[in-house]
């Protein structure tokens, strides 16, 4: 189709775990400009907390940093529609005001209130009554992680450790849904948002709801849970206030939007099994298909997404780039007494450049990056990263060089069952995210996957273009089946065929890393009456 000729605007707001970035967006995926302010997040231990106030000064701030400059500009933007990361959990009351700070995507409190509620009284497979599993699976097409961190956990947890706030608590949001109920007024929640607190009967995309069953097994009062949208519904005009605060026309509509997953698959490729590659502070694979599907033995799921009647084929890794920024600060640049002054603003550019000096293999670095534990094709809190076959030979420059490559044998981990799921290979890969951005990175990606790797034009806005392209849909500028021909290539990275054997061994070896320190990790890592919290930060990679 030709490029939308009008010059209309959507304030796309990007939500992620480091903060969040606005940009204005052309309806035909084009960034005119962005802006960013950082988000505090708070570990300890099994907790991970944000401030949800938190949230919505770094959206009034980045927006209208957009906005203050040009009066003309604003008198362009015709909707707001936002993407933020998932399986985050506020609680809200009759008011609308957050109660507590939100429960993170990285929050494992809840593990212990899941085991209780997916046990079976005699027989239970990996932690799951055989009967309770089989109906979250039909039903959903996934089950409660067994982790603690998705929205099922967290409200789990509430209800069984925080029973006061659990009775002042009016709705559980997740993330996308408090910035939509703070722009418009409007308590609701989008299909993909809710989807994690498994309590949706999913088996029709096109008509979600809420199963009694469901939610009794979760343990949940149901009108503790907010009514269900299509990520392209619009929710209405924005509040008086936020169109004064930020100098939008009173008339500018809210989409409903989508989580940060489903945003980018619209930014990145709609057609059906086209494969993308999300590389940020965590990594997925994604695809849509035209039916709902599960791979129960290795974590993957089909599940709702923002495309009208497809679900969104996803396998998840739980720490990508946050590797990169782990060693950005932490190792290179932590502060204390070897640390100066001097501020390092290119340091992932400098990275990739002195990791494109070293051969391929890192020469015989492994470096396994599951700082966090892992999520897909085994989930498994209790891995740790870590680097083998350190020598006196080796430098920092070797370290640069497995930390790239070791993202990427976790990523061809991933792909072999999620190309199994989708029952074809994938062929091109389209990347997005910041970690996308290198050349050297997608490079790697291409000869450790054996897959070409497809670098869009703008892939750190790929959120932001995705929720763009969602609120063209909502207005009918736009069908999802259009968005294909609006998408800009930067290159394509082909598959170095002479590196094949070097990377088969170097992904072996990885695997049988994995099988064979498990054990030793499980005893590590799970927690003791005694221990003591330790404070951690994540920062996604530029």
């Amino acid at each position: 189709m030709p490029p939308l000729s009008d010059a209309r605007l959507i304030l796309a707001v990007d939500l992620g775990t480091s903060g969040c970035k606005c940009a204005l967006v052309s309806l035909d995926g084009v960034v005119i400009a962005w802006a960013f302010r950082p988000v505090a997040l708070r570990v300890q231990g099994a907790l991970a907390e944000q401030q949800p106030e938190d949230w919505w000064t770094a959206l009034l701030g980045a927006a209208g940093e957009l906005l203050a400059a040009d009066a003309a500009r604003r008198a362009r933007v015709v909707a707001v529609c936002c993407s933020t990361q998932t399986e985050v959990t506020v609680c809200v009351d009759r008011q609308g005001q957050a109660i507590g700070p939100a429960m993170s995507w990285l929050d494992s409190r809840g593990a212990a209130a899941i085991a209780r509620r997916a046990r079976g009284k005699l027989l239970n497979i990996e932690g799951y009554g055989p009967l309770k599993l089989w109906r979250w699976l039909r039903l959903t097409g996934g089950a409660p992680s067994a982790t603690g961190r998705d929205a099922a956990g967290h409200m789990a947890y509430i209800r069984d450790e925080e029973p006061q706030r659990y009775a002042r608590t009016f709705k559980f949001l997740n993330a996308l849904d408090y910035l939509n109920l703070r722009l418009t007024g409007r308590c609701c929640a989008t299909q993909d948002a809710m989807l994690t607190a498994w309590v949706t009967d999913n088996r029709d995309v096109r008509k979600l709801r809420y199963d009694a069953g469901l939610i009794r097994m979760l343990g949940i009062d149901a009108d503790k849970l907010p009514e269900l949208v299509q990520s392209t519904a619009i929710l209405g005009p924005l509040l008086p206030d936020v169109a004064a605060a930020l100098g939008l026309p009173a008339r500018t509509v809210v989409v409903a939007g989508a989580m940060d997953n489903s945003a980018v698959a619209v930014g990145a490729a709609v057609g059906d099994h086209q494969t993308h590659l999300y590389l940020g502070t965590s990594s997925w694979l994604g695809a849509h298909v035209p039916n709902m599907k599960t791979d129960v033995r290795h974590k993957l799921a089909a599940v709702p997404c923002a495309v009208t009647g497809r679900y969104l084929a996803m396998a998840l890794q739980s720490t990508a780039g946050a590797n990169l920024s782990f060693l950005r600060d932490r190792i290179l640049y932590h502060p204390d007494e070897l640390a100066n002054d001097e501020e390092h603003p290119a340091v992932y550019e400098l990275m990739n450049k002195i990791a494109a000096r070293v051969p391929p293999g890192a020469r015989g670095l492994i470096y396994t990056p599951w700082l966090l534990g892992e999520r897909t094709p085994v989930d498994d809190p209790h891995l740790r990263a870590g680097l083998l076959n350190l020598s006196l030979e080796h430098s920092r420059e070797d370290i640069f060089r497995a930390f790239l490559e070791g993202v990427a044998l976790n990523t061809r981990w991933m792909l072999e069952p999620f190309a199994r799921l989708l029952g074809r290979d994938v062929g091109s890969i389209t990347a997005v995210g910041g970690g996308a951005q290198s050349d050297v990175w997608c490079q790697i990606m291409a000869d450790i996957t054996g897959q070409p790797i497809r670098q869009l034009a703008s892939p750190i806005q790929a959120n932001a273009i995705g929720a763009a392209f969602i609120a063209a849909v909502a207005l009918d500028e736009l069908r999802f089946d259009e968005l294909d021909g609006l998408r800009r290539v930067r290159a394509t990275y082909a598959p170095n065929l002479a590196l094949q054997r070097l990377h088969q061994d170097q992904f072996e070896t990885f695997k049988e890393v994995r099988t064979r320190l498990a054990p030793l990790y499980r005893r590590l890592n799970t927690p003791r009456p005694d221990a003591s919290p330790v404070a951690a930060a994540l920062e996604p990679a530029a």
